[in-house]
């Protein structure tokens, strides 16, 4: 990855505030109407619900804190996967706030907004520190759990989002991350930050400072617009296709590197491969040996970039995102891990 001296300033200003609460979050009414207590009668038969007193006051309670909840739930959403990496682990947070919401009173939340925040980002430093363990005995290279994002607003690419960012997330504790995405993807203050985690502010501005050395040195920097990206991946996808060693070697950085996640579960290389005719020969290799005959490859909008969805046999094989610096592709991201793969919906039907 590249880096200099005025990466973090650069690109976090490049960050738009307005995106960091993303429109591909949907509903999720089975969550709803489990934890709802009007929602949840609808499962009970005839003679249960007989049972089951329900006062008008108790139903506005619940129907306000719903829609309050629904309210914020794409920004908790957003808060949770940038600090997790993994949707399936975002949507518990988001069910076990939802939990804690529900027992909150009027005296303990002022703010709904903030309390909520607190809550999911609280709930994901826990859940960090546990989870940090299990990346530790993951088999192979562990990458983020790919999303597929609405298309790039005119701007630019949210580089909060992308795979390469979210990479440079694994270097920081979890509090430094909180403090990190809180200050400067979200964009609240030092007093607020300092009140959501239990700090005061001067240690929260410590935090931050440490934070942005650790992930400073190679922070990516998206100087190319999404047209370009994609156009550079359309020649990647080409030369790839056709075996082309002298195309890819013409469209990689010489020192690109390609991260795979096969989880233990699918076909993955388990180290980094480094160098650019290294990651050629990967991809000339795996035409041949790895790759079946009969896939079907989509270009869409993974994680707020462009990348490829593989399909074989009607399932999704495999997502590829890229990094690009300077004209030339820098990281290559393979996720081919099934459990990664399985939320993945609402792909455009023709192939590229």
């Amino acid at each position: 990855m590249c880096g200099g001296p005025d990466l973090v300033a650069w690109t976090i200003r490049s960050w738009h505030r307005e995106k960091v609460e993303p429109t591909f979050v949907g509903e999720n009414e089975a969550m709803q109407r489990e934890q709802h207590p009007k929602l949840k009668q609808g499962n009970l038969s005839a003679g249960r619900q007989s049972e089951i007193a329900v006062s008008p006051d108790q139903i506005t309670t619940g129907q306000r804190q719903l829609e309050t909840f629904e309210q914020h739930r794409a920004l908790l959403f957003s808060v949770a996967y940038r600090m997790l990496g993994t949707r399936a682990d975002a949507e518990d947070m988001l069910q076990e706030t939802f939990l804690r919401w529900q027992k909150a009173s009027d005296v303990e939340v002022r703010d709904p907004r903030a309390f909520l925040v607190t809550v999911i980002t609280r709930l994901c430093i826990n859940q960090l520190q546990s989870a940090r363990v299990k990346r530790e005995q993951y088999f192979g290279q562990w990458l983020p759990e790919p999303l597929l994002t609405e298309t790039a607003a005119p701007s630019g690419i949210d580089g909060s989002l992308s795979m390469a960012f979210l990479m440079l997330l694994e270097r920081l504790t979890p509090v430094e991350r909180a403090v990190f995405l809180l200050r400067e993807v979200f964009d609240y203050g030092y007093a607020e930050v300092a009140g959501m985690l239990g700090q005061n502010e001067a240690n929260c501005r410590q935090i931050l400072r440490r934070a942005k050395q650790h992930v400073t040195k190679d922070r990516p920097r998206f100087d190319v617009s999404p047209q370009e990206q994609q156009k550079l991946l359309q020649q990647f996808l080409e030369a790839a296709s056709h075996g082309d060693m002298q195309g890819l070697l013409a469209l990689l950085s010489k020192d690109a590197v390609l991260y795979t996640d096969g989880g233990g579960k699918a076909t993955a290389v388990p180290n980094p491969v480094y160098g650019a005719e290294r990651v050629a020969r990967f991809f000339f290799g795996a035409r041949e040996k790895l790759m079946p005959r009969d896939v079907v490859r989509r270009v869409v909008e993974i994680n707020g970039q462009p990348g490829i969805v593989v399909y074989h046999q009607g399932q999704v094989f495999g997502v590829l995102t890229m990094d690009v610096a300077e004209g030339h592709i820098r990281n290559i991201y393979i996720v081919r891990n099934p459990d990664k793969l399985q939320r993945l919906s609402g792909l455009p039907p023709a192939p590229c």
